[in-house]
């Protein structure tokens, strides 16, 4: 019975389950972001100092944040999918939640496919500098936190004011 009312779409959350399931959302989501923003501030730092040191420290701990950031991505994956599934909103009836999904899938599939290899690349650089190599760049570690955090704003964004309507119109309302 079960199974059948999920995929009819008539599946509906008990209120308590789907503020567990929100609060759960809204704290990956908060993880998410504060993640990036230990990204951000270990990106940005070696390009602001003039201390080798502190430099090839940031640089080592970068790849430290693949995994807590992918785990949150995926949480927020998770429940957001449980969320849309459960609610009134559904996964792709409103456009403001097929767009989250699709940041989301994208954001967390960029870090297994661009962020991990570049976070080790300047790992190694930070390496290379600690050992009193030369300073080298590492790849453009900019756009990471600056395309991330932009787009976990606008995720924000779309959850709180829910623009744009619907996907199709003319289907059942409920």
């Amino acid at each position: 019975m079960a199974t059948s009312a999920l995929r009819s779409g008539s599946w509906r959350m008990r209120p308590r389950t789907r503020k567990g399931v929100l609060v759960a959302h809204i704290v990956a989501a908060g993880a998410w972001i504060g993640l990036d923003v230990m990204l951000a501030v270990l990106v940005f730092t070696p390009l602001l100092t003039s201390d080798a040191a502190l430099a090839a420290l940031c640089y080592q701990a970068l790849p430290l944040l693949v995994w807590p950031i992918l785990l949150s991505g995926l949480a927020c994956l998770a429940t957001g999918v449980v969320l849309g599934a459960g609610t009134h909103h559904g996964l792709v009836r409103y456009w403001w939640v097929l767009v989250k999904l699709v940041l989301n899938v994208v954001l967390t599939l960029l870090v297994l496919v661009l962020l991990r290899p570049g976070l080790e690349e300047a790992a190694q650089v930070g390496r290379q500098l600690a050992s009193g190599g030369a300073a080298v760049e590492p790849g453009n570690l900019v756009f990471p936190p600056t395309v991330s955090g932009t787009s976990l704003v606008v995720a924000t964004v779309l959850a709180v004011y829910k623009p744009w309507g619907r996907v199709r119109r003319g289907g059942p309302t409920r």
